[in-house]
């Protein structure tokens, strides 16, 4: 007869033995179960009027934060969950997948997120982060300007003078995603005085910033896109990311873009279904087009793993090396890259279906060249590519 009874040593020992991986792990997987449900009854419902009309989702915005999609790369100390990158993009990846206007705004609060986890700033990290990390701040990141100015594409629009207790900011940000009344997002600003640059986050709460709803897009309508005004706003040291903030940014972009690789997994994900259905009735001469199913299934699960690998080598990390960077930047190129190829293959399988006015997979065209110019742009990211080979 064997004895079921355990001696307390082993137990002890047993217990030892747990890989922590297996505890990160199953929280992802609860995280990823509740934003299932809450997808299915909270954003399916609404993704035409997002996509139509340009209804902010605001509600299922604060669920995502709720059930923890917004803070896994946030310290639990901070208000986050603490599982890590993976969780970040698979979070944006599952949102993606129904509505790839949400998941981008899922991306922008995540951003928003991640450069307070890395800032030094003790203020932002203990008042405004917890808000942000829960979903009970919204967010977004006005960095697309300063990420195509220090790849050398574009003048920086927003200077900084340096005052008693601050910064004073002044300019204009042409396009910021995610924001609106109470809504905090990070900028960067050059110094009026010298080469440096800082970084902060803000709010339009801050007096002298105006939101200005002036563009209508063909994709991401819901997403509360403003242009942001700065007339003499004053943002306090508090607020202040990093400044001067070469080495902060050097820190926070590889996480910067290897999350928005979420949005483009999601998207592969759903074209790839429109596919499969498209096949049930037209498979016999669908079968004669490029970029079938299983082709761009195998293509997907290689993107997604070395994604996932990518998150979970960067975190804890406060100097990227060169080669790893060079890594995250391929793997988003193939995010974008196989958003299209999967669009358009969802649109040639439906055919004429596809071609109405408001379908599904009209829908995912639409979105998939988002993938690709949302910045940093299929094309800053082969340009930055190309700089870092002839750096090596």
């Amino acid at each position: 007869m064997i004895d079921s009874t355990i001696d307390p040593m082993t137990d002890s020992m047993i217990h030892s033995r747990v890989d922590p991986s297996c505890e990160t792990s199953a929280s992802v997987d609860l995280m990823l179960a509740q934003l299932q449900s809450a997808i299915a009854s909270d954003l399916a419902p609404q993704v035409e009027a997002i996509d139509q009309q340009g209804v902010y989702p605001r509600a299922f915005m604060h669920r995502v934060g709720e059930v923890g999609g917004f803070g896994q790369a946030v310290s639990q100390k901070y208000g986050g969950v603490g599982t890590g990158l993976r969780g970040a993009i698979q979070a944006i990846e599952a949102i993606s997948q129904e509505c790839l206007c949400t998941g981008f705004m899922s991306w922008c609060q995540v951003a928003c997120t991640w450069y307070m986890e890395n800032s030094d700033n003790d203020y932002l990290k203990t008042q405004i982060l917890p808000l942000v990390a829960t979903g009970q701040a919204l967010g977004g990141t006005g960095l697309s300007n300063p990420m195509k100015h220090f790849a050398g594409i574009e003048k920086i629009a927003l200077i900084a003078e340096r005052v008693a207790g601050g910064y004073k900011l002044n300019g204009m940000l042409p396009w910021v995603s995610n924001i609106g009344a109470g809504h905090y997002f990070g900028i960067a600003a050059q110094m009026a005085d010298s080469d440096d640059y800082l970084m902060a986050i803000v709010s339009d709460e801050l007096e002298g910033l105006t939101l200005r709803c002036n563009a209508h897009f063909i994709a991401l309508e819901g997403s509360n896109t403003f242009s942001c005004v700065f007339r003499d706003v004053f943002v306090p040291d508090e607020w202040i990311l990093a400044a001067p903030c070469e080495n902060y940014v050097a820190r926070i972009r590889p996480g910067f873009v290897l999350t928005q690789v979420g949005m483009g997994l999601g998207l592969v994900e759903s074209c790839i279904d429109l596919i499969e259905r498209s096949n049930q009735r037209y498979g016999h001469v669908n079968q004669f087009l490029p970029d079938q199913a299983e082709e761009l299934t195998a293509e997907l699960e290689t993107a997604r793993q070395t994604t996932y690998a990518l998150a979970d080598e960067l975190v804890g990390q406060e100097k990227i090396e060169r080669s790893l960077f060079k890594e995250v930047i391929k793997a988003r190129i193939l995010g974008s890259e196989l958003s299209l190829r999967a669009a358009q293959s969802a649109m040639l399988h439906a055919g004429a279906r596809a071609y109405l006015h408001g379908s599904k997979v009209e829908r995912k065209l639409r979105e998939a060249y988002f993938v690709a110019i949302v910045t940093p742009a299929l094309k800053q990211l082969k340009k930055m590519l190309h700089d870092l080979d002839k750096i090596s």
